[in-house]
């Protein structure tokens, strides 16, 4: 696929269009007396590169963020795109001298949700659609496949600082060995059946390294092993001090036994109190009746009753006789309520004795039970051993775990293994260094055109810190110097698609190329000469002030900006 077009429009109105063609595409700033020259005066050179690398799924916000502070936006930039609903279409096409070859449209704009537009084709499509769609047509039956196609095309798409000056680790710092060597393997056309499955497996062995790391964040296994043995032993100690703990065999039944025992001593001693109250009241209605018996004299009483009877007729009774019966009467009140006393004074005795039974038996008990060790020791101890399990649960979890990740690491490993041993066999490290030796073919011809050295790919079998087996990709030269990192980027990239169309492995057919008024100008215009007379797109930005004269021409430029017209036209 070529770049056809690339437009910039707000509702009907076209903000800018740029148009390709083959051979070399220039993005030039037309701004003079630039005080800084290596990265010009932020017209949009850099920003178009964006803006195709948006559309191939691109994130959005690298067109209104600064790259080195992720969080630090270009707010008018942001509100500009926002407000006035830019919309970004892209075309490809198949064969830019053919006006019936296949052609894909690409449309994203930069809102969200309902408002959101991200075509294909036309369509509107999810994120995920959209990559299938967008990997189907460009690598056809890879989708849902490693590398992604963001991977296989960052070497075609330079403009961030990590692709600038590395020719072979294109993607971020944070980019794994084993993902590079998928990456190499496919674009060298060493076509692997279970180079997804290394990666799965490498990423499960990965998470399981990570959930061991943590596990043992504060000992190892041996380490937890070790404490756990030792604090066997000590709940092993703590379960005899337990056992032979100085409690009466009996301690609960005693103590129920005894608090039985002071309920009886309470409800006896209550009784005797009633009993005794009973008691105190009769002798005292006794007293008080014995004391209102007559006593008095008789012979003068007798005298004054005579005189009565002498003037009273009738009266049959003596003096003394009613005297007397005065006595019996109280004499009688007293027998009955005296009558009780003995019964009381029988119950007294006997609750009495039973009380001081009771008393023997609280003062046995209460020995018995002092005689043992004491509950707050006990209850120490067990919570001493409570703290223990604890601890003891906690340790043989973290084990078990540890178990189970060990075993899922030497399942994983044996798989791993199984793969690397197809994968680093003889055959097929023929196979991968006859693909390199093929592309080197290109990749020192055009080298060696373009800056009398030749540059080269090379491949070694390595095997990492954690004893996987890797396949390393590196270039060097071959002249053993240090040679220019821009020359030896552009002739990869203009190499590998030569050997790809020679291998019939899908590529893209443009590369996109940012800051080359750090090249000297001699190899530009060797650049230039060789992609155009090989039909491949080299859009490259630059400082038209940095352009060697033979370049310096109409035909070769694809938009100029400048100052007072820069991509997006804001300032308008």
């Amino acid at each position: 696929m070529f770049l056809k077009s690339l437009t910039i429009s707000s509702h009907d109105d076209v903000i800018r269009r740029i148009d390709f063609h083959n051979g070399i595409n220039l993005i030039v700033d037309e701004t003079t007396n630039i005080q800084d020259t290596t990265t010009g005066n932020n017209v949009g050179k850099t920003t178009v590169l964006m803006l195709i690398d948006f559309c191939l799924s691109g994130d959005a916000r690298q067109i209104y963020t600064e790259p080195e502070h992720k969080k630090q936006e270009y707010k008018l930039v942001k509100d500009f795109l926002i407000e006035n609903q830019v919309l970004i279409t892209l075309v490809l096409k198949e064969d830019l001298s053919r006006d019936d070859s296949t052609e894909v449209r690409i449309e994203r704009n930069f809102l969200s949700r309902k408002q959101r537009i991200q075509k294909f084709n036309g369509v509107n499509k999810t994120d995920d659609e959209f990559d299938e769609a967008l990997t189907n047509v460009l690598f056809p039956g890879h989708y849902g496949n490693k590398p992604t196609i963001w991977q296989i095309i960052s070497h075609n798409i330079r403009y961030k600082e990590l692709s600038l000056t590395n020719t072979l680790k294109t993607l971020s710092h944070y980019t794994r060995a084993d993902e590079y060597e998928t990456l190499y393997l496919f674009l060298l056309g060493c076509d692997f059946d279970h180079g997804d499955t290394k990666q799965e497996l490498l990423t499960k062995i990965r998470l399981e390294q990570t959930f061991k790391s943590r596990l043992e964040k504060d000992q190892t296994k041996s380490a937890y092993e070790t404490a756990l043995a030792i604090l066997e032993g000590e709940i092993e100690r703590l379960d005899r001090r337990k056992s032979s703990f100085n409690l009466n065999e009996n301690f609960e039944v005693d103590l129920d036994r005894l608090n039985g025992v002071k309920y009886q001593i309470n409800l006896t001693s209550a009784e005797i109190g009633r009993l005794n109250i009973r008691r105190d009241l009769i002798i005292e209605a006794k007293r008080d009746l014995e004391q209102s018996t007559a006593q008095i004299d008789l012979r003068q009483l007798e005298q004054i009753y005579q005189q009565a009877t002498d003037r009273v007729v009738g009266i049959q009774k003596t003096f003394e006789e009613l005297c007397s019966f005065h006595n019996r009467m109280i004499a009688e009140k007293v027998k009955y309520i005296a009558k009780d006393l003995p019964r009381l004074d029988s119950d007294l005795q006997a609750k009495s004795e039973h009380l001081s039974r009771l008393l023997q038996q609280e003062a046995e008990l209460t020995a018995a039970i002092s005689r043992s060790e004491s509950f707050a020791e006990l209850e120490k101890l067990i919570n001493e051993l409570n703290e223990k399990y604890r601890r003891k649960g906690e340790y043989e979890s973290i084990i078990q775990q540890l178990d189970v990740v060990d075993e899922n690491l030497k399942s994983l490993n044996l798989r791993l293994n199984a793969i690397d041993n197809a994968l680093f066999s003889e055959e097929f490290e023929l196979k991968i260094k006859g693909q390199v030796n093929k592309f080197n073919r290109y990749f020192s011809s055009i080298s060696q055109e373009l800056y009398g050295e030749q540059y080269a790919l090379k491949v070694d079998p390595t095997v990492n810190k954690k004893g996987q087996r890797l396949y390393e990709f590196s270039a060097f030269n071959t002249n053993l110097s240090s040679g220019k990192k821009q020359g030896e980027i552009s002739c990869f990239d203009i190499a590998y698609t030569l050997f790809a169309d020679a291998e019939n492995i899908p590529c893209l057919h443009f590369l996109l190329n940012d800051k080359k008024e750090l090249m000297h100008d001699n190899q530009l215009l060797k650049i230039a000469k060789l992609v155009n007379s090989k039909g491949i797109q080299f859009v490259a930005s630059i400082l038209k002030d940095k352009l060697p004269e033979e370049l310096n021409r109409e035909e070769f430029f694809v938009v100029k900006l400048s100052q007072g017209d820069k991509l997006f036209r804001i300032e308008d």
